[in-house]
């Protein structure tokens, strides 16, 4: 249980100044325990801030920096750590999910009204999130979960989606587009579903499975939204969105039907 609790405190903003610190001490031909010693602390911690479970003080940065001769190179890390971690601002009721979302190695996406954040152009995202803030977070979500290796992804999208107008033509066209673009990537399948009555399908969700096989779920309400990690609650949309690919059009009839949508509608 302590191992899953501190998955979900490690960030890609942590993982990547531990990822730092791990380059320099192996540049530098030293074991953590070595490291450790240099710097008086034990190599149970070193582990721990190069694996991005904690985040360290300025002024270990700056031991660390020291001990390895790196030049700065920590310090400046360490100050971009920061500007990140402030930069990112999460709706409270969305504020664990992202954490999930960006180490998870499969994400499920079920969505009824718009398309899913992930894969948003920066036309559409702006239209639906006209705050430079809350814009500028979601083009960083989508850099953190689709960079290389990215996860499997697999997407059931309404229908109706296709066919709801945000902002002008042009961008709905250029959406679209995109959708095609990313349905050709191999990490991802993307299905439309018919504007057909699923039973289990109530609300717009995503599931992220981190490599453990440990889950998280965003959940739409009708005001916000809702993260859960419940077992029953996890099980219930995983049975859900099995149901909804298997009513789903295959990965190339979605293709010809998205194509076809640009030319009669978008056109």
């Amino acid at each position: 249980m302590a191992s899953t609790i501190e998955n979900r405190m490690r960030t890609p903003e942590l993982q990547s100044f531990g990822t730092e610190v791990r380059r320099l001490r192996e540049a530098a031909g030293l074991k953590q325990a070595e490291l450790g010693a240099l710097v008086n602390v034990t190599r149970a911690y070193i582990g721990h801030v190069e694996l991005g479970k904690t985040r360290c003080r300025l002024d270990f940065a700056t031991r660390l920096d020291n001990a390895l001769h790196a030049n700065g190179d920590i310090i400046r890390a360490w100050h971009e750590l920061l500007e990140k971690m402030k930069s990112i601002k999460y709706a409270a009721y969305f504020v664990n999910f992202p954490k999930a979302e960006s180490t998870a190695n499969l994400i499920r996406v079920y969505e009824t009204h718009i398309v899913n954040g992930l894969f948003q152009t920066e036309a559409y995202a702006k239209v639906i999130l006209p705050d430079p803030d809350e814009f500028s977070t979601r083009i960083n979500r989508q850099k953190h979960v689709m960079d290389e290796p990215s996860p499997k992804i697999f997407v059931v999208l309404e229908e109706s989606v296709l066919h709801r107008q945000v902002g002008t033509v042009e961008v709905m066209r250029e959406q679209l587009k995109y959708l095609l673009e990313l349905s050709e990537y191999p990490s991802v399948h993307l299905q439309i579903l018919p504007t057909i009555y699923v039973e289990e399908a109530r609300a717009a969700f995503a599931i992220a499975t981190q490599s453990d096989r440990t889950d998280a779920a965003y959940i739409v309400t009708a005001t916000k939204g809702m993260t859960s990690v419940d077992p029953e609650e996890l099980a219930n949309l995983g049975e859900a969105f099995a149901s909804l690919q298997a009513e789903a059009l295959n990965v190339r009839d979605t293709r010809a039907l998205i194509r076809k949508v640009i030319d009669e509608r978008w056109t």
